[in-house]
């Protein structure tokens, strides 16, 4: 049984996060089984989030497919070019977006969300999909959540794909 609780607000939320998610993973080889825990656990421990999940590249789509994510019904395809996910998928870089209301192309698959954070998942300097943090509140993501989980997630994918 896991019991989840949130010190986000502490000096060591994220140090003990990642070995949180580390021992969700521990053992699993399936990544779809993994990615929907992942997403579940950062649902519930990162505050003033309405959706949070992943998209997964596909090569023979040439387009990002919705994958394991927690919140309302989202955007099934997202082509390269389009929206945050979009951005962060072709840049190979972090999107952190403090209102998407205007970023040019920003697709809302749900209208209540007002900022966004875009973490690309990249192994052998490929990018195979994107963790999607979504919130109702505009600047609700700073640089200290996007650094931690730009680094987090560049260890984790190294071991889920």
């Amino acid at each position: 049984m896991w019991i989840i609780q949130s010190n986000y607000n502490s000096e060591a939320f994220y140090n003990d996060l990642e070995k949180e998610l580390f021992s969700l993973i521990d053992g699993e080889k399936n990544l779809y089984a993994n990615l929907a825990n992942i997403s579940s656990w950062l649902f519930h421990t990162i505050p003033d989030m309405n959706w949070c999940g992943f998209y997964l590249w596909s090569e023979s789509e040439k387009e990002l497919i919705l994958g394991p994510f927690q919140g309302k019904p989202a955007c099934i395809r997202i082509k390269p070019e389009r929206g945050v996910c979009g951005a962060a998928y072709t840049k190979a870089t972090t999107q952190l977006i403090d209102d998407v209301h205007l970023f040019p192309g920003h697709i809302s698959c749900d209208s209540a969300s007002r900022s966004e954070l875009v973490i690309p998942l990249i192994k052998n300097n490929m990018v195979l999909g994107v963790l999607d943090l979504d919130s109702p509140h505009v600047s609700r993501f700073k640089s200290r959540d996007a650094e931690n989980l730009e680094q987090i997630f560049s260890k984790i994918s190294k071991i889920i794909f």
